[in-house]
């Protein structure tokens, strides 16, 4: 029998493994590649702020797992990971229901030689009284639309409005991490986009955008030489940025701090912090961490097990030399599904495994079509600061280097041209 690989998750990092695996071993009948996960489409997550904006059109940029196992030679399987059976190596999936509570597939388990675990993180509200009630995340893509359809169900209800009354609407984003920035300067573009498309009961300049960061900057996990530049961006935008302020308490119209401020808000997105998924702590015996991250070793293999691997953001990756673990951005997820790719081949043949060493190659940070701010890295250039076109160039280019380890470069090239072609008949918003 084939050895059997089972990729549980299909994010960025499970999906390309996925595909790169299928090409390979896949394709040529050394191994059998099962894909899980509990959707039928992907769509890229840094992308989710758009969404949630309405900048980005989710139905178009989405990729059907079905079709990309048929194009690539591995399989799909729809399902929720529930359980792990280390001794039997198989995993038990939950029972999947459609949207009236009838049971679609039962509970099931899939057996497997080498398991890799990619299920991503979730946004971590750190137990904050009533931020789980009150707060909309933005960690798939149903919980991005449901905030875009929250903001234009404002819109349209201020349009339809029979009186002269200036209508506003205000917008509190905890968090000033990549997500909270860019989904501040998106919301900020939408409002000048829905008042050009007629929905201008509500000004733009009376959305008003709250900004909560904890820490003393925005962008903490970035050099200061980037954040800088971003929170003078934002401030010009209009976007009230607030540091120093920690968030003890969420109401249904208020965030309340820490020291006692009220910020009222009746949008409010919780955008601060990471951790796995619950069901990951301690499964079967493996050792996790206080955020539910996997311990992995430098093969990405489990500490407690060499048939199970993790990587991406639910697995806690040490960096060689320091304190510190791999850092939960896209990059390193990449980088660790390209290694992934070459370690399973070489484990079914007997072989050493390689250690992952993460490189940086810098940060991208996007502030929607107003600028874009960063630094590239590499060997020969060391850091170079990037602001303004150049730097939306590039951080362009980053989903589409992910698009082209998924659909190959023709492929890639034809959605780019479909793209453009796009713009001179959809709107620049989803009005809907």
């Amino acid at each position: 029998m084939n050895h059997r690989i089972v990729i549980v998750g299909g994010g960025a990092g499970g999906l390309e493994l996925a595909t790169r695996l299928g090409k390979t071993l896949g394709k040529r009948g050394i191994a059998s590649v099962m894909l899980v996960d509990s959707n039928l489409t992907h769509i890229w997550k840094p992308l989710l702020h758009e969404v949630a904006a309405g900048s980005l059109n989710s139905s178009a940029d989405e990729l059907n797992y079905v079709a990309q196992a048929k194009w690539n030679h591995f399989e799909f399987q729809l399902g929720r990971m529930s359980g792990l059976d280390r001794e039997q190596k198989k995993i038990q999936l939950a029972a999947t229901y459609d949207e009236n509570g009838v049971e679609l597939l039962p509970a099931r388990e899939l057996g497997y030689d080498s398991l890799v675990i990619a299920v991503g993180s979730t946004t971590n509200d750190f137990g904050t009284q009533g931020a789980a009630q009150h707060c909309l995340f933005l960690d798939t893509r149903k919980q991005a639309e449901r905030f875009h359809q929250q903001l234009l169900n404002h819109y349209l209800r201020a349009h339809a409005g029979q009186t002269d009354t200036v209508e506003q609407i205000s917008v509190a984003i905890v968090g000033a991490g990549a997500t909270g920035v860019e989904l501040a300067a998106e919301l900020h573009n939408a409002a000048h986009e829905l008042a050009a498309y007629g929905l201008d009961r509500i000004k733009p300049e009376n959305m008003h955008i709250t900004l909560i960061e904890a820490g003393p900057r925005v962008l903490p996990a970035l050099p200061e030489r980037i954040g800088g530049p971003v929170h003078k961006t934002l401030e010009k935008l209009g976007v009230r940025v607030m540091t120093n302020a920690s968030v003890s308490e969420v109401t249904a119209d208020n965030l309340v701090t820490a020291d006692g401020q009220v910020i009222a808000a009746s949008l409010k997105v919780w955008a601060a912090g990471i951790r796995a998924p619950g069901f990951l702590k301690d499964i079967d015996g493996l050792e996790t961490n206080r955020i539910n991250q996997l311990q992995v070793l430098p093969t990405l293999q489990t500490t407690r097990d060499e048939n199970i691997f993790a990587f991406g953001d639910c697995a806690a990756c040490p960096q060689p030399g320091t304190d510190r673990n791999v850092p939960p951005r896209a990059q390193a997820a990449h980088q660790q599904a390209s290694l992934l790719a070459k370690s399973l081949k070489l484990r079914i043949e007997g072989k050493t495994l390689p250690e992952y060493r993460y490189t940086d190659y810098g940060s991208l940070i996007s502030l929607s079509r107003f600028s874009a701010v960063g630094n590239l890295m590499g060997n020969l250039t060391g850091s170079v600061m990037l602001e303004g076109w150049l730097a939306r160039m590039f951080y362009v280019s980053l989903y589409r280097m992910h698009q082209m380890a998924l659909y190959g470069t023709f492929r890639t090239l034809m959605l780019m041209l479909g793209s453009r072609i796009g713009r001179g008949t959809d709107p620049r918003l989803k009005l809907h």
